[in-house]
This record gives C-alpha cells, sequence and structure tokens, in this order.
C-alpha cells in the first residue's frame, strides 16, 4: 500500500509539472500576439523575439486601424453568420440523425452506421466536392461555406452513442402516453442530452470559425470572405496595406507588426470567451458520447 500511494503521489508530481509545461507551450503564443498588439509599433518593428510585456506606452492603436477597416468588418460579420447558420443546420440535423441511428427497431441499422462511419475514412475528395458544389449553383454563395461542412459523421457518431445511452424505460414511457418520435425527440431525448449537444456546438462553432480553406476555394467576391481567410492574407500575403493606408502620414513598415497582432486577437476572442461558459459540460458530454453505459 505505501509503495502504491508513493507511485501515486510521484505520478501526480510529474502530471502537474507536464500539464503547467503545456499550458506554457499554449499560453505563451497568445500571450505573445497579445502583447505585441498593445505595444508601441517602432519598438515592435524593431524588437525580435519573445514579447512577455508591453513594448514601450501601451496602445490600442492597432486596434483602432483594424476595426476601421471596412474589409475586416464585413468579415467579421460574415464570420458571425457563416458560424450561426453552419452550427444551427448542423445541430438539427445531427439531432436527427442521431437519434434515427440510436433506436434499435432502425430497420438496416447495422448498414446505416457502416456507410456513416465509412465517410469519416473516405470521402469524395477535393475536386468531386467542388464540381458538386459548382453544379448546384453555389459557388461564390454564403451556401457553399455553410451547406457543405453543416455535418459531420465523427458528430454524429457521439451524438447517437449519448443517445444509445439514455435508459430504454423513459421511451416506453413517452409510448404509453402516446407520444410519436418527434415528441420523444424534442421533449425528451434533447433536455436529457444537454451535455452533449453543448460539447456539438463547441464543436461545431469552432469549426466553422477557424475555417478558411473552403473560402479560398469556393469565394471570389472579397464582400463575402470569412476573417480567417482575411487574417490570412493579412498575415501571409502582407495585404495589410490597405488598412495602413488610414495612419496619416506614418510609415507603412511600422505598423504591419501591430496590425498583424491585433488582427490576430479580434479573431480569437470570442472563441476565448465563449469557451469557459461551455467548458464545464465538456469533458462529461464528451465522456457520455464516447462510452455507453
Amino acid at each position: 500500500m505505501s509503495k502504491y500511494i508513493n507511485g501515486r503521489k510521484l505520478f501526480l508530481i510529474f502530471n502537474t509539472i507536464g500539464l503547467v509545461l503545456l499550458s506554457l507551450v499554449f499560453l505563451l503564443p497568445v500571450w505573445h500576439v497579445a502583447m505585441g498588439s498593445i505595444s508601441d509599433p517602432l519598438k515592435v518593428s524593431a524588437y525580435s523575439g519573445l514579447i512577455l510585456k508591453p513594448l514601450g506606452d501601451a496602445t490600442l492603436g492597432g486596434y483602432r486601424l483594424v476595426l476601421q477597416n471596412n474589409l475586416i468588418v464585413k468579415s467579421y460579420a460574415n464570420t458571425i453568420i457563416y458560424v450561426v447558420s453552419a452550427t444551427s443546420i448542423g445541430l438539427v440535423l445531427n439531432i436527427l440523425a442521431a437519434y434515427v441511428m440510436s433506436r434499435k427497431d432502425l430497420y438496416f441499422k447495422g448498414i446505416i452506421v457502416f456507410i456513416v462511419t465509412f465517410t469519416m475514412i473516405f470521402n469524395g475528395g477535393l475536386i468531386p466536392t467542388y464540381m458538386l458544389v459548382r453544379k448546384l449553383g453555389m459557388l461564390d454563395t454564403r451556401w457553399s461555406i455553410i451547406l457543405p461542412t453543416s455535418v459531420t459523421a465523427y458528430n454524429i457518431i457521439v451524438m447517437r452513442t449519448s443517445f444509445a445511452s439514455i435508459p430504454e424505460e423513459l421511451y416506453d414511457a413517452a409510448k404509453i402516453d402516446g407520444a410519436g418520435n418527434f415528441r420523444i425527440l424534442w421533449q425528451i431525448v434533447v433536455p436529457v442530452s444537454k451535455s452533449i449537444i453543448a460539447v456539438i456546438v463547441l464543436f461545431y462553432a469552432i469549426q466553422h470559425w477557424n475555417s478558411w480553406f473552403n473560402a479560398s476555394i469556393y469565394l471570389r467576391n472579397r464582400d463575402l470572405y470569412p476573417l480567417q481567410l482575411t487574417l490570412r492574407e493579412i498575415v501571409l500575403l502582407s495585404s495589410e496595406n490597405s488598412i495602413v493606408a488610414e495612419a496619416d502620414g506614418q510609415d507603412v513598415e511600422i505598423y504591419r507588426p501591430l496590425i498583424k497582432y491585433a488582427t490576430i486577437m479580434v479573431s480569437v476572442l470570442p472563441m476565448m470567451a465563449i469557451y469557459p461558459f461551455v467548458q464545464k459540460y465538456f469533458v462529461s458530454g464528451v465522456m457520455i458520447g464516447s462510452v455507453k453505459g
């Protein structure tokens, strides 16, 4: 018993140290960008290395330039539209598919589950998907971003496993009271599955908030660009000239690092603000959807 206790203490020590180090690895880049975004632009341009505190006098000039730019404001609004629309559509379809697949009396259940699981490993590929989107007339429209990725097989499987763990007695009691499948789903299954639903919402929201690749393929109209695609152009393609042009009489090169930092922070802050409110559901929701019992 003494060896077991000592071994457990040793494990907890190393586990704590490892988690602290991992937290620092994840936190330092965000902290570096946050401090760089409020630093003096002259000092940021001349500095190389990790920024642990604001360089010079703290300023919000980078945020002012970013938020005054019409392209970024439009991109921000587009991203909110894409996230809300795709998450809402995906959640409804996910719930319907997961409920049907969780029922024991579903005809050809094994075949349907196999087909859905198969798509997690194999898919049509980029070119066939592009051709399908073009044939449906969705190129250069918001639907090309919302519909193709609105449902994922992984989320369906996780939610289906969660629904399957609901006691069968609840279904039987509802059927005795004359409830049909839709009433059972929305009045019984959904209310008792808030944890897994919160997790799926988080998955979809993060997926669509960070998405830029599909937009780069399907969209040509810059007014429809999501924030992440605009951010990519600013960070990688040096397209921030249109933003720094608003800095009257200042050297464009001075403001480029500051604008990159400010734009990155503007893009990550919403997810960082939302996550603490759904984090309490995260662990329990994933475990419910992963282990049947």
